[in-house]
């Protein structure tokens, strides 16, 4: 089976030592977000989890225990943009990013690395010419260390109009020509675009429009096949394979305007002060009322024998 890590928050950037301490307890608890008295329990081990799913603005705070996640296997989604402080509050300097991204590379390899550039939006300040130069850029200095460029163009989600009320969406014709330079920069440096949730237009050009983050993509990050079960998509327009994840909303201290899993920055602050790095919740503990129920696991790898690549 996948983990998955980064649907609502970022676990690597913020809660590092917490998810540590979870692979040393080889279990982890979750509320579900809708039902918060029910809470679904994980085995964290390698004999029946397959593969962890990151996403993340800052892999550099699990530096320090990638030796805990020797035994799984594992993909990275590392997002990088060109936006300030005025979009993105406490995200590290970018030029910094670029080391830790390369450097996490060399650790996983290739092809358990993704390159996210999304979600993009147009302002005055953030023109299309502007993004085509920084998109040029960190192509450059991620080459040879990913295969894969996932871009988006900001949704205006209800959290988003509050947080963000000026941003607007981008325009077909915007998006198609951004999407377009962006495959040609993104193809000469060994990179394949994947628009996420965009639909297929810009698939005549280049663009791998089946879906950021499918089994194809886990399969080839270990090695291995996989006989997953038929999951839907997290929404109408999605192709990824996103399950269990261990994450909590409104806990992404990264304060991004553009972030669709946070309500507001004082309901985040406020769940910051009740994490505690040894508890099995991301936030919490253990409720009187908690119905707690132990997820049913098994490994997905077939009895196929193990992909091989080029570059393993």
């Amino acid at each position: 089976m996948i983990i998955n890590t980064g649907q609502r928050t970022d676990i690597p950037a913020f809660y590092a030592e917490w998810f540590a301490n979870r692979l040393r307890a080889g279990f982890v608890c979750v509320r579900n977000p809708y039902d918060p008295r029910q809470v679904s329990r994980y085995r964290l081990d390698p004999a029946v989890v397959d593969a962890i799913g990151f996403c993340t603005k800052n892999p550099a705070p699990m530096f320090p225990y990638m030796d805990l996640l020797r035994s799984y296997g594992q993909y990275w989604f590392v997002s990088l943009t060109p936006y300030g402080r005025d979009i993105e509050p406490n995200v590290p300097d970018k030029h910094r990013l670029i080391e830790d991204f390369r450097r996490l590379s060399a650790i996983v390899g290739k092809n358990a690395m993704g390159w996210r550039y999304d979600p993009i939006l147009v302002s005055e300040k953030y023109t299309p010419e502007y993004h085509l130069r920084a998109f040029g850029k960190i192509a450059a200095a991620l080459e040879g260390c990913t295969e894969t460029a996932v871009i988006s163009f900001i949704d205006l989600y209800p959290k988003v109009r509050r947080n963000f009320p000026q941003a607007r969406e981008v325009d077909g014709d915007t998006r198609l020509a951004l999407g377009k330079e962006m495959i040609q920069i993104a193809a000469a440096h060994g990179m394949t675009v994947k628009p996420c949730a965009e639909g297929d237009e810009l698939a005549p050009f280049g663009a791998d429009c089946g879906g950021c983050m499918r089994i194809s993509d886990y399969e080839k990050a270990i090695g291995k096949r996989l006989a997953a079960p038929k999951r839907k998509g997290a929404r109408a327009a999605c192709a990824c394979y996103l399950s269990c994840d261990i994450g909590a909303y409104d806990t992404c201290r990264h304060l991004c305007r553009y972030c669709y899993a946070n309500a507001e920055p004082a309901r985040v602050l406020a769940n910051a002060r009740l994490h505690d790095p040894a508890s099995p919740f991301l936030i919490g503990s253990y409720e009187p009322d908690d119905r707690i129920h132990d997820v049913p696991q098994a490994s997905w790898a077939t009895a196929q024998a193990d992909l091989f690549f080029d570059d393993f």
